[in-house]
């Protein structure tokens, strides 16, 4: 007696990637978005190697060339600032610093943030309501006010606007990440591993910590982009990257005595601020939608719509 089995056709399943493209071609704005983050972070990753010292270099005989200009080299397209260094170049080169300075600052707020947030959830001692008093006065002054002061006591530096703009953030990360904590500690599988005589240290790191990464990973996305105006706001206004050095926001304050002149100057760095930032937001936005299975329907909607 002979078993007949039935001929199966198997289809691989898609991966995550896939599935994640599918749902951003659905939404031509996120679409939009994401490519127009992806060139930036190639403009900043490889373009200051491809302009060379071009940033930097002096061209007096350029001293506030207009924009669309062919008749200079391709890196004088946006026009060139007072002392005839091409914008474009500069716009490249500050890509990479302010870029640079917003993911340390994100980064360490997110990861000082969220291991002081896991403990503070996670533990009832006298140490946890110590963080969640060190939040609160950092959260009762203004962000921009505290970072003024402090770079105005220690001096603007670039590893003191970075420290500065980690800890102005950092208890967004503490108290999402306590709250996180103290939700999912009172589950079954905490439970069952505090039963088998796991120490506290192994339950955060190894059952807690996995599940609320994800929601700090969404954060600092969005945060990203405020990170970013709060840096050039510092640049704008002096206390931050200090010359020869420079960020968009300092390039902004280098042209803000010439809009009438030559407004290019302030204009294209002011230009790519507000695109980076607003197109952190759309995709953070559509992130959010994807990761949220009542609002997923809308991407079906878009798809529905294009047809």
């Amino acid at each position: 007696m002979t078993s007949i089995t039935p001929k199966t056709n198997p289809t691989a399943a898609p991966g995550t990637g896939r599935i994640l493209f599918a749902y951003l071609k659905r939404d031509r704005l996120a679409l939009a978005a994401a490519i127009f983050l992806t060139l930036v972070v190639l403009a900043a990753s490889f373009g200051p190697w491809l302009v060379g010292d071009a940033a930097s270099r002096l061209g007096l005989r350029q001293r506030n060339l207009a924009p669309f200009s062919l008749e200079h080299a391709w890196v004088y397209f946006l026009g060139a600032d007072t002392l005839g260094r091409p914008i474009l170049a500069r716009l490249i080169v500050g890509a990479q610093n302010t870029l640079g300075i917003a993911a340390a600052a994100v980064f360490s707020s997110m990861l000082v943030g969220g291991a002081l947030g896991l403990v503070a959830g996670y533990s009832e001692r006298w140490y946890s309501h110590l963080i969640q008093r060190f939040a609160d006065v950092v959260m009762s002054f203004p962000s921009l006010l505290l970072a003024l002061i402090v770079l105005y006591t220690l001096g603007p530096s670039i590893t003191n606007l970075v420290i500065v703009l980690a800890i102005t953030r950092m208890p967004i990360y503490l108290r999402t990440a306590r709250a996180e904590v103290l939700e999912l500690r009172e589950r079954m599988f905490v439970s069952a591993a505090r039963s088998m005589g796991a120490s506290p240290a192994r339950i955060v790191l190894r059952h807690i910590a996995p599940l609320v990464l994800p929601t700090l990973v969404t954060i600092s996305a969005i945060d990203f982009a405020t990170v970013i105006l709060s840096e050039s706001a510092l640049s704008f206004l002096g206390l931050g990257i200090q010359p020869p050095d420079f960020t968009w926001g300092a390039m902004v304050a280098n042209g803000r005595g010439y809009l009438s002149t030559a407004w290019w100057i302030a204009f294209w760095p002011g230009l790519a601020i507000m695109l980076t930032t607003l197109s952190l937001n759309i995709l953070s936005n559509w992130a959010r939608t994807v990761a949220d299975p009542q609002q997923r329907w809308r991407l079906q909607t878009l798809r529905k719509a294009a047809r």
